[in-house]
């Protein structure tokens, strides 16, 4: 982990969807005469513009008439960001993805060697002139999913969240113990096993652990994948939580520390189709690849063949033909 915050956010898919309900059912209640109802830049093409219009796929098709909103959501530590997922939500279904994008992914870009840390996605919102738009612009490249949203939080925002609900419940697997005197600020993790809550920098500390210096503790077997999946598991259980409380605490809490480029608008017609969101339909997976070493460096490199796959399951669509011309191409090794 060294000197910088490993922060996850799957946060934001939670808040999205909470201050997002919240602000639609505030605004019914404050303002009943108001047309939230029908808000601008909602009108669906008419059919005749949809029959009018030609597609190369049948993935392009169903993209184009779909009801999903793809948001990415970046948890940020200085100029890396340090967790990055993508939240696909169906309006019509009520049916949300989460995709997690592991820190070290392979993204390949010109002027750097080949095998560094600055081809890691993790590196490029900090590196590229365009910040976050270069991300959204990497993450479509690698999953071939349009990104319609982004959001981004910081360390305090994820702190803000965790208290803002009461604390997590989770069941920590292992005696997690790992400290580093020269992080900033210095880390010292501490969490012992077993079915707990924890709050505000404990939970910050279950979400960055991945393996311990101590003799006689360990990590997860699997590194970074591992402490994906507890963060996952994480995330279905601050949901479930969150959906429970008062709106409005939680909205005065977190969204002070959130980035986002979604408007008020957004917001309202989101919230009114969040209405009846389950966390049983909510499903998380990730970026399909292998950790494969290069360079006497750890990547993570993307399988192109499987993430269609996840793109055409994701749309409903069949596999044909014409897939192989829609799949993603392997990062460059």
């Amino acid at each position: 982990m060294k000197q910088f915050i490993k922060i996850f956010f799957l946060w934001l898919v939670i808040f999205t969807a909470v201050i997002s309900t919240g602000i639609y059912t505030y605004a019914k209640f404050a303002y009943p005469d108001s047309q939230v109802e029908n808000l601008p830049g909602e009108e669906n093409q008419t059919a005749d513009e949809d029959e009018n219009t030609e597609f190369d796929t049948p993935l392009e098709k169903a993209i184009h008439e779909s009801n999903r909103i793809n948001v990415l959501v970046v948890g940020l530590e200085g100029t890396r960001s340090d967790t990055i997922m993508l939240a696909s939500f169906d309006r019509k279904t009520k049916e949300a993805d989460i995709i997690s994008i592991p820190r070290d992914t392979y993204y390949f870009r010109e002027g750097y060697s080949k095998y560094a840390d600055t081809q890691k996605i993790n590196a490029v919102y900090g590196m590229e002139e365009e910040g976050i738009k270069a991300l959204v612009k990497a993450i479509e490249e690698l999953t071939g999913l349009p990104i319609d949203n982004y959001a981004t939080v910081d360390y305090d925002g994820v702190r803000a969240a965790v208290d803002a609900i009461g604390g997590v419940e989770v069941n920590v697997p292992f005696h997690m113990r790992y400290t580093d005197p020269y992080a900033k600020p210095p880390l010292d993790i501490n969490i012992k096993p077993g079915k707990q809550i924890i709050y505000g920098d404990n939970a910050i500390e279950f979400l960055r652990f991945r393996k311990s210096n101590y003799e006689g503790y360990y990590g997860y077997a699997n590194g970074d994948l591992g402490r994906i999946e507890a963060q996952q598991n994480f995330v279905k259980s601050a949901v479930k939580k969150a959906m429970s409380l008062k709106i409005i605490n939680v909205i005065n809490a977190v969204y002070p520390y959130v980035e986002t480029d979604l408007t008020l608008t957004n917001l309202l017609a989101l919230g009114k189709d969040a209405i009846g969101f389950s966390t049983e339909n909510l499903e998380a997976t990730t970026l399909p690849g292998t950790d494969k070493m290069a360079g006497g460096l750890s990547f993570y490199f993307p399988n192109g063949e499987e993430m269609t796959r996840l793109v055409y399951d994701l749309y409903d669509v069949n596999l044909s033909a014409y897939a192989d011309k829609e799949n993603i191409a392997d990062a460059n090794q």
